[in-house]
């Protein structure tokens, strides 16, 4: 992301400082969200609200506190910037740390795996009976794909600016709501459901950005 963000010209005396205050309010923000929508579980054991090494963080959720906090302080050290300037170089390696995140994260955890499958890819997950479709493994490829096409897609493509920022939005948006919806098989319905609606959410806020910069 420095590199990236170093070749559009932009001072990266606060980039450490804002990075660092992103990365705990999106870590703060998708306990809070994965705890509310399993509150039926943690009413009852509140000490397990704490227990992150367990699992439990909605990405959803991380987003939605990460984002505003990420845009206060984009403000504040980077005033007269163009805010898309900054998230088309920063982008790229958001995707590519999701990709990395999903295989090293959910992969290696209890309840890792998605639906049954008698699939030859079926994998077996701690927690979990039988054969589950290796969701993690499947996420980190469609996101790979993703990074690969934002950072060396042809320069024609994003001449625009927020146009790299707008495909990220819809395809990660598009692709991880189907995800939900079709692959993984989630404790908390409402959890599923959340994920879905704000997975579609963020294609939208997508199409609006790229329609708005067409215009």
């Amino acid at each position: 992301a420095r590199r990236r963000l170093t070749s559009v010209g932009l001072d990266l005396t606060h980039f450490g400082p804002w990075t660092g205050a992103v990365l705990v309010a999106g870590l703060v923000g998708a306990r809070i969200a994965h705890v509310a929508t399993n509150w039926s579980y943690y009413a009852h054991q509140p000490s397990a609200i704490v227990a992150v090494w367990n699992g439990g963080l909605a990405s959803f959720g991380g987003i939605a506190l990460a984002l505003p906090v990420g845009l206060w302080l984009f403000k504040r050290w980077w005033p007269g910037v163009d805010v898309l300037r900054f998230t088309d170089a920063l982008v790229p390696a958001l995707v590519a740390g999701w990709a990395v995140g999903r295989v090293l994260g959910p992969q290696f955890m209890p309840d890792g795996g998605g639906h049954l499958t008698h699939q030859w890819f079926g994998l077996h997950y701690q927690g979990q009976v039988g054969k589950r479709v290796p969701v993690p493994l499947f996420q980190g490829a469609e996101d790979g794909l993703l990074w690969a096409l934002l950072a060396y897609g042809p320069a024609r493509w994003w001449h625009a600016p927020g146009r790299r920022t707008a495909v990220a939005m819809i395809t990660w948006g598009v692709v991880r709501s189907l995800d939900e919806k079709f692959l993984l098989g989630q404790r908390s319905h409402s959890g599923s459901l959340g994920v879905q609606i704000a997975g579609l959410a963020l294609a939208l806020g997508g199409v609006a950005l790229l329609a708005r910069r067409q215009t």
